[in-house]
């Protein structure tokens, strides 16, 4: 078992706590009884849990609680004020920023990893090993549904079974980017399929089904590829190598946090961000995902430090 796939399992079993290194000094907060808040999408969930747990060591008197609410989910209790941080597998949208204004909440955006959105397949289904973003679409848009319901549908050729779809629910960012890469539009999708915010669920469902097919985050991928098979898209797999020479297109992302500027003016939680984006290059390839180059974090952590 790799690395990255040993450490998404324990994260995804909510195993031991596993502490990652610190790369830089960080400042102790000394007063108890301090929480950061953290929720939204489950594709950067496996980062921001491996930071927090870090974190967490080397602070023993902060506890950082991070739910899994979606992308959507998580903006909606950041804007209300309800969290510190929001993880997002996509930037915030226009009604967000909006609701986020309406209820006086500014912040800034940090950039802290790639991903190789990756479609997968069981592994024994030896058939599909290749889709183009065009028969994607053809097997998600809205007026699939009840209508491109078996594998020969997609592509004359494949087998005539009947697939068995995947996918994540309305309040995931990864729905969001999904959809509009593929769709056109962003939440444009057919929805007889099993949704859920979960990654978790996503990857049980494809891997307990011959004729499964579903999409999510690059790292869940690897943590289960005794079980599924990455499928190419128009002929490129999904790789670190490939986010990262622009190859594959339209599913690499940047993947994100927001930082309320109430919160950040929390020693606890200007704390845990420094931290998370002092050491976020090498968790994030632990995790599973494409870590920027160090400089780029640097960059990112300068944004946030003259955030106020």
């Amino acid at each position: 078992m790799t690395p990255k796939m040993n450490t998404l399992k324990k994260v995804a079993a909510a195993s031991a706590l596993v502490g990652a290194v610190a790369l830089v000094p960080v400042m102790s907060v000394a007063q108890s009884s301090k929480i950061v808040k953290i929720d939204g999408s489950s594709t950067v969930f496996p980062i921001t849990e491996r930071v927090a747990e870090g974190f967490q060591k080397a602070n023993k008197a902060v506890k950082v609680t991070v739910g899994v609410s979606g992308t959507g989910g998580g903006f909606k209790k950041f804007c209300a004020g309800e969290t510190d941080v929001a993880n997002a597998s996509r930037p915030i949208k226009d009604s967000e920023k909006k609701l986020c204004a309406e209820k006086g909440i500014k912040y800034v955006e940090l950039a802290v990893a790639l991903d190789a959105l990756t479609v997968v397949v069981n592994k024994k289904n030896t058939a599909v090993s290749n889709l183009t973003t065009a028969e994607l679409k053809k097997m998600w848009a809205p007026e699939a549904q009840g209508k491109v319901t078996t594998w020969n549908q997609v592509r004359a050729g494949l087998p005539k079974g009947k697939m068995r779809l995947f996918g994540p629910g309305a309040d995931s960012g990864t729905f969001d980017y999904f959809t509009e890469e593929i769709n056109g539009k962003a939440g444009s999708s057919r929805k007889d399929y099993t949704a859920s915010e979960d990654d978790n669920t996503l990857v049980r469902g494809v891997e307990n089904d011959a004729n499964g097919i579903g999409y999510f985050g690059y790292a869940y991928y690897l943590a289960h590829k005794d079980k599924l098979k990455a499928v190419s898209i128009n002929g490129v797999q999904p790789s670190d190598d490939n986010v990262l020479n622009g190859k594959y297109k339209p599913l690499s992302r940047p993947l994100y946090i927001y930082v309320s500027q109430k919160a950040a003016k929390k020693a606890e939680v200007r704390s845990f961000v420094e931290y998370y984006l002092s050491n976020a290059g090498g968790i994030v390839d632990k995790v599973g995902y494409v870590p920027y180059k160090a400089a780029s974090y640097q960059q990112t952590l300068g944004k946030f430090k003259t955030f106020k």
